[in-house]
């Protein structure tokens, strides 16, 4: 970078900072059903594969797998297992410039055609114009981003290494996260499978403290029974390792 990409108090101007093109976050940000961008985004606790909620409700009323990896979902209920993704609703809001206030527009439309009353935003209390000029003035920093109520569960994953002959897999680059205490093992272990591309031939064993893991344990069960040893700095920290299926 050269000298006059500074400022005068050394650091680079927003104008500097790097910009990507929407279009390279589409695989993030739309629905593998209807080719749009994610609305009411939804997703699948089996897999962790997220859709707009109409589109998945719409094709569970024919198929009980996954449309992205055709996992099983449920064997008679696949509804039971899917869940609103709030975060990643908002992060699309967020990058799709006019996308909130045009599915509103729509909203209001369908309710307005069949004659019923659309729900209302949630009201803000008013503020006084002086603390809303001195807000601008000073320009207070705004939170992008609430942590949903239900995600009470903060985890850190420690990978211990891998078995020998097992070589083929991604580094989990942020071990830190945020769920819920419902969520088992069993999602922990896809959500590492995801994120480390490991192989289906490839077992993950996760262990807290000195227990070996089930993976229809609860997180909030697993709290319970291990107690305060298994949390370091406000963290339920779980180690992992990746070895090979034992021969039957």
């Amino acid at each position: 970078m050269s000298v006059g990409d500074w400022s005068n108090d050394g650091t680079t101007s927003d104008s500097d900072e790097p910009k990507l093109p929407l279009n390279q976050f589409y695989p993030y940000i739309r629905c593998a059903l209807c080719c749009g961008f994610f609305i009411d985004a939804t997703t699948i606790t089996e897999c962790l594969h997220t859709f707009c909620k109409s589109c998945i409700v719409r094709h569970f009323l024919y198929s009980n797998r996954c449309p992205t990896c055709s996992i099983l979902v449920h064997e008679t209920q696949p509804l039971y297992n899917i869940r609103p993704d709030r975060q990643l609703q908002d992060i699309v809001y967020k990058m799709v410039p006019f996308l909130e206030e045009l599915e509103r527009e729509r909203m209001c439309k369908f309710y307005k055609e069949r004659g019923l009353v659309a729900p209302k935003p949630v009201p803000v209390s008013p503020q006084s114009p002086v603390v809303l000029k001195r807000q601008r003035k000073e320009n207070f920093p705004k939170a992008v981003f609430t942590i949903p109520r239900e995600l009470n569960m903060s985890i850190l994953l420690e990978f211990v290494g891998a078995e020998n002959g097992i070589s083929d897999f991604k580094p989990l680059e942020r071990p830190y996260i945020c769920v819920s205490g419902e969520a088992t093992i069993r999602h922990v272990e896809l959500f590492i499978r995801r994120k480390m591309e490991l192989s289906p031939m490839c077992q993950v064993d996760l262990v807290c403290g000195d227990h070996l893991l089930d993976q229809q344990q609860s997180l909030k069960e697993i709290k319970e029974f291990v107690g305060n040893e298994a949390f370091q700095d406000g963290l339920l920290v779980l180690h992992f390792g990746l070895v090979l299926p034992q021969q039957s």
